[in-house]
């Protein structure tokens, strides 16, 4: 059985984790017979989106308390992350990993990676542990990666993603929904998920491959 710690950042897609990708890595995680803790960021977060319109809402949400709607109260503070604890780290997507785990949002490919999560992710890979992501979580890796090491990473399919992928020396690789890609080497492991059309069924896959790889 291995050890996972998942790091959410809120919870709704638009200002968020992103709901399905975050349940499903859960529950492929159980399935598969893994322990996983969940972990967030003790922040406000950067804006509030009604899910229902997609208007921004005039008030302010916790990252962290948010997350726990997800994780049922099953949360830690993203500050007490120990890469020694764990066999893996995951990061769900949803625009969150942009606004709330990052600066992707405001400054696009010149961005800046949240410090906790970005000193959890050099210690993972220090530490020869994998790492994990899903949906436009991926860009976060990248950027922590930038200069250091070109890593096999996937976006999907749309040309838009993979040039920013390039444009941070990455090495983009297109896949389809149900597909998950391995770079083997440095075992990093990231599948589209919603950078790809709708498709529950075919994420769930895509997820299910990725996990099988993550954690072993």
């Amino acid at each position: 059985m291995g050890r996972v710690a998942v790091v959410l950042s809120g919870c709704g897609h638009l200002d968020g984790s992103e709901i399905h990708e975050s349940v499903l890595c859960l529950l492929h995680l159980e399935n598969q017979g893994h322990f996983y803790q969940c972990f967030a960021p003790d922040v406000e977060q950067k804006k509030v989106v009604n899910h229902l319109n997609e208007e921004k809402l005039d008030e302010t949400r916790n990252v962290l308390t948010e997350s726990a709607r997800i994780a049922r109260g099953k949360i830690k503070p993203l500050s007490e992350i120990k890469a020694y604890d764990f066999d893996a780290l995951l990061i769900p997507g949803g625009f969150g990993a942009a606004l709330n785990l990052s600066t992707f949002a405001e400054g696009g490919e010149d961005f800046e990676v949240l410090e906790d999560l970005h000193n959890a992710i050099e210690e993972f890979h220090n530490l020869k542990k994998s790492i994990g992501a899903t949906c436009i979580a991926t860009i976060i890796i990248a950027k922590v990666f930038q200069g250091k090491k070109r890593l096999k990473l996937t976006l999907g399919t749309d040309a838009k993603f993979i040039k920013v992928l390039e444009n941070l020396n990455m090495d983009p690789v297109p896949a389809s929904v149900d597909e998950s890609v391995a770079d083997i080497e440095n075992k990093i492991y990231t599948t589209p998920c919603y950078m790809q059309p709708d498709d529950l069924k075919g994420l769930s896959e895509g997820i299910e491959k990725m996990i099988k790889e993550l954690v072993i």
